[in-house]
């Protein structure tokens, strides 16, 4: 069993092969990372659907299917338990003593092209020298109609003991965002970079946020860009960065943005003269 500090949830995307799939990561209690995938989140008990800054513990071996370093995979996803969360006390001091005991922080983005591309690490924490806009990108608003009939399909196939509300609970399928966002920012070199926004966090606002605009999007797109922009503008900003599967080792940046992490920004006391 291994205990995970998770970091990292993304979101949900649909797999041929697992269904709904939420890629997670987090921090082992050596201060390591770990990729844990795939892991069916929407199926977990209630009680075993953890949280970012959450403590858990599972059973995880190596995913030899995936050349990344950090990636692991459950061996009884039902063996799997939730512990304690951590919270923001004293400016977020014990998640910050988590994530960054044994942890670099990267400030170069081609220093970690460069690692990733010779399989070193996938996961890393990086920094940006500053933060120079937050934009969004209109994609197709329903997911793959071979995907959709391949999970009604498997719907079909489910256990003669299930009700029709238990088999609609189990493959009701998470609502497609219509937009991709992404920060562009500026690493120690000066180099400038657009890098897509893959977490559920952002997600989940956005849906909160054209609730609250009565389904104007772009009233919550602009809500969307005034917390990531404005109001993080007085944040200790880092990144979770992570690499695709699909283009790790070869692409020329494979990295996304897998989290956002924003304590507030600690202002060291002035010593007295």
């Amino acid at each position: 069993m291994k205990k995970v500090f998770i970091t990292v949830k993304t979101y949900p995307a649909i797999s041929r092969r697992y269904d709904e799939l939420v890629c997670t990561a987090g921090i082992l209690e050596d201060g390591s990372w770990v990729r844990i995938y795939p892991l069916p989140f929407r199926k977990l008990d209630y009680e075993n659907r953890y949280k970012r800054y959450q403590w858990i513990e599972l059973p995880l071996i190596k995913n030899e299917a995936d050349p990344r370093p950090e990636s692991f995979k459950v061996i009884d996803i039902n063996k799997m338990k939730t512990l304690h969360t951590i919270d923001t006390k004293n400016n977020w001091k014990e998640r910050k003593q988590i994530i960054f005991k044994n942890q670099k922080v990267y400030t170069n983005l081609s220093e970690l092209i460069k690692k990733a591309k010779s399989n070193e690490l996938s996961l890393a924490i990086f920094k940006p020298s500053s933060i120079m806009n937050f934009i969004w990108k209109a994609v197709e608003r329903e997911w793959p109609e071979d995907k959709r009939e391949l999970l009604k399909s498997k719907a079909m196939q489910l256990s003669m003991f299930q009700t029709p509300e238990e088999v609609k609970r189990e493959f009701e399928v998470v609502k497609k965002l219509p937009y991709k966002f992404f920060y562009q920012f500026l690493d120690d070199s000066g180099k400038k970079s657009t890098l897509m926004i893959e977490d559920w966090e952002i997600g989940a606002l956005y849906w909160n946020c054209l609730k609250e605009c009565n389904g104007d999007e772009h009233c919550a797109l602009q809500k969307v860009k005034n917390k990531y922009l404005t109001q993080f503008a007085d944040k200790d900003i880092t990144f979770f960065l992570g690499t695709t599967k699909q283009f790790h080792g070869w692409s020329k940046n494979p990295f996304i943005i897998v989290g956002v992490f924003y304590p507030p920004i600690q202002y060291q006391l002035e010593l007295p003269l």
